[in-house]
């Protein structure tokens, strides 16, 4: 099967527009890194169809009251879109320089139907709108209505040619506020947010010929590298940036209430910079610099698209996102988790070796998946269906192929479903008064040799505004899980504790603090990470692997010696006390336990488990210990170098 090329248009796209390649019909195959260098070409096209998939919650929280769709084309019942033709008398014009869609230069594509959009100042009419490039921003068209405003606009195009390069493709843009939308709501914060998303198909009535390219072998990880010997490339993908969008909310009324709200992501990566020599990836971040010497690519093919190199099936990395809520008494809850976003393909921006196809990750390069794409029914999934420490997705017996027959089903999930929920009064009201937030996003590629630079916390403020949560703050950007911004790795003294846990099944973090509360008090905290600790059960293999079930662990115990315990608690972030660990002591040990196994410590999930005691933390360290939630060999992980009272003296 031939895969054209899939290409996102950017800020960064234009700023490398040389380093970019069609691949049209390219297959698996690679092709040079080296652009061959060719004349401005001139493309148009035409006619077509063009498709809205509205954020409707979060419309109305804006004060966007939506029609009902006009002239749009008969659609199937569980389509997320609203089609429109296109005009046929209209046409757009755009740049292509070295193979790569550089700038929007004239015309304009019209859609045959649309909607009247009613605000608080008055009715927008876009019942012909019109995408238009924008003046002075060559990267950019402006959704115009019929009185010639641009009420949005979209970006970050992703596109391809089909059918012998005679269509081109939009697979995806989003669609934003401008800012006089936005002061004209009220909401002047909602500039540039994204409300809907949209996708294009259009003719091509001129368009230039595809560069000539060299082919290349893959440099997938473990192939040797050659003259080197001994060597092989190596992946490991970093999270570079991030930022989050509130996305709807299910009965919010403010701080402290009890609505159910949606923030989502728009998370960058890039893939290792590293040929022969270390460099850094993320300039200025201690995790920055790879340790595989030479970079892998990496396998990026959308679900269902047939079977690819290396693994001969549809490998594609993942993205998991979850927010964190750093308590005035010192103490850390994970307060929200989404569920797994498939990614579907790569933008390849700014490498330094540009593999020419859009299902491979190349060295240096970059790619982006925005707000829209992140809360797509689509490209969603539980986390249930992944395997964490090989990056393995169950298809068989999936939410996407329940009869594994290897079909796509068509999607099972509404906007509320594996997106981060969280309640309002777990970050907002004064309950949670002194408390500070982080949100943590992570990549998930398979053999990725460190894990912890694929994943990026960022500092979060909320702000209710009418009817919406503003998010803020996306600042002190910094690789690696949130756990070690509570406890840093390096940190040493009687009161703290870190400690890593690697094994062939996956990772474990765990942090531990003793706050002295005064009065001989002191209370103990242990947070307990379980970055990608799986042990998994499944059926078949790949291409048709099921997994049958993933669990983590099923409880946690820490020696305390004769030390008398109060106030002990669990958290789990979720304010459902019916699935709690219950704690019991016996000789000397205190143990969490899930009940019936109903809420194991899973994968991608921290839970804290909490005492308080007459006994500080002495010098000597002690394991506390894990026990998995499924049979096997070992049952049980020992975490070493934690403090508890079990060696400590009364203070």
């Amino acid at each position: 099967m031939n895969y054209p090329t899939v290409r996102t248009l950017t800020a960064v796209a234009l700023a490398v527009a040389g380093t970019l390649m069609w691949n049209v019909g390219g297959g698996g195959g690679l092709h040079a890194a080296t652009a061959v260098a060719e004349k401005l070409q001139t493309w148009t096209v035409s006619r077509g169809t063009v498709g809205v998939r509205w954020n409707r919650e979060l419309a109305a929280d804006l004060g966007l009251v939506l029609g009902k769709a006009q002239a749009s084309r008969a659609q199937a019942a569980e389509a997320e879109y609203e089609t429109f033709d296109l005009a046929s008398n209209s046409s757009l014009e755009f740049n292509v320089r070295n193979g790569n869609l550089s700038a929007f230069t004239g015309g304009m594509l019209q859609a045959r139907g649309g909607y009247l959009i009613d605000t608080p100042a008055g009715r927008i009419d876009l019942t012909g709108f019109q995408l238009r490039p924008r003046a002075g921003n060559e990267i950019i068209l402006d959704i115009v209505g019929n009185d010639g405003k641009a009420w949005f606009f979209v970006d970050r195009l992703m596109y391809e040619l089909i059918d012998s390069r005679q269509r081109l493709a939009v697979r995806t843009m989003d669609l934003r506020m401008t800012a006089e939308l936005a002061h004209r709501l009220g909401q002047p914060a909602a500039a540039g947010w994204t409300v809907a998303e949209l996708q294009m198909t259009t003719d091509v009535l001129r368009q230039g010929s595809a560069p000539d390219s060299v082919a290349a072998a893959s440099k997938w990880h473990g192939t040797a590298v050659p003259g080197v010997p001994g060597a092989t490339y190596q992946a490991d993908l970093f999270m570079t940036a991030m930022g989050f969008q509130y996305s709807r909310c299910n009965g919010c009324t403010g701080a402290g209430g009890a609505g159910l709200a949606v923030f989502t992501p728009s998370s960058t990566l890039r893939n290792n910079v590293n040929n022969g020599s270390f460099a850094p990836t993320l300039a200025g971040d201690p995790l920055g610099t790879s340790t595989a010497l030479y970079a892998a690519d990496i396998p990026w093919w959308q679900k269902f698209s047939g079977s690819n190199p290396p693994y001969n099936n549809d490998q594609h990395p993942y993205l998991i996102w979850n927010l964190y809520r750093f308590n005035a008494d010192g103490t850390i809850d994970q307060i929200g988790r989404s569920g797994v976003k498939h990614a579907f393909l790569t933008l390849n921006t700014g490498c330094i070796e540009n593999p020419g196809n859009s299902h491979i990750l190349g060295r240096g390069c970059s790619d982006v998946y925005s707000v829209s794409n992140n809360d797509s029914n689509s490209s969603q999934g539980p986390r249930s269906e992944i395997i964490p420490a090989t990056n393995q997705w169950g298809r068989c017996g999936s939410i996407y192929d329940t009869n594994c027959d290897g079909l796509a089903n068509a999607t099972p999930l509404g906007v509320y479903d594996e997106r981060l929920v969280v309640r309002e009064s777990q970050f907002s009201g004064a309950g949670q008064t002194g408390a500070t937030y982080l949100f943590e996003s992570w990549y998930l590629a398979r053999e990725d040799v460190n894990i912890l630079n694929s994943m990026a916390t960022i500092r979060a403020t909320f702000t209710r505004s009418g009817s919406i949560w503003a998010v803020g703050g996306n600042s002190q950007y910094k690789l690696g899980p949130a756990i070690d911004r509570w406890v840093e790795p390096t940190s040493r003294g009687n009161n703290v504790a870190s400690a890593t846990v690697s094994t062939s099944e996956g990772n474990v973090k765990l942090a531990a603090k003793a706050t002295n509360l005064g009065g001989g008090r002191w209370r103990y905290d242990y947070a307990v990470m379980n970055l990608d600790f799986a042990r998994a059960v499944t059926q078949g293999a790949e291409p048709n692997l099921r997994v049958v079930s993933n669990l983590g662990f099923n409880s946690f115990s820490v020696p305390v010696g004769s030390a008398t315990l109060t106030d002990i608690a669990f958290s789990d972030g979720d304010l459902n006390v019916g699935n709690d660990w219950a704690a019991s002591i016996s000789n000397g040990v205190i143990t969490w336990t899930t009940p019936n196994n109903a809420n194991p410590l899973n994968w991608g999930t921290m839970f804290r488990y909490s005492f308080i005691t007459d006994k500080g933390p002495g010098a000597t360290q002690i394991a506390v210990n894990l026990n998995i939630a499924t049979a096997g060999n070992p049952q049980s992980l020992p975490i070493s170098g934690v403090l508890s009272p079990i060696t400590a003296r009364t203070r």
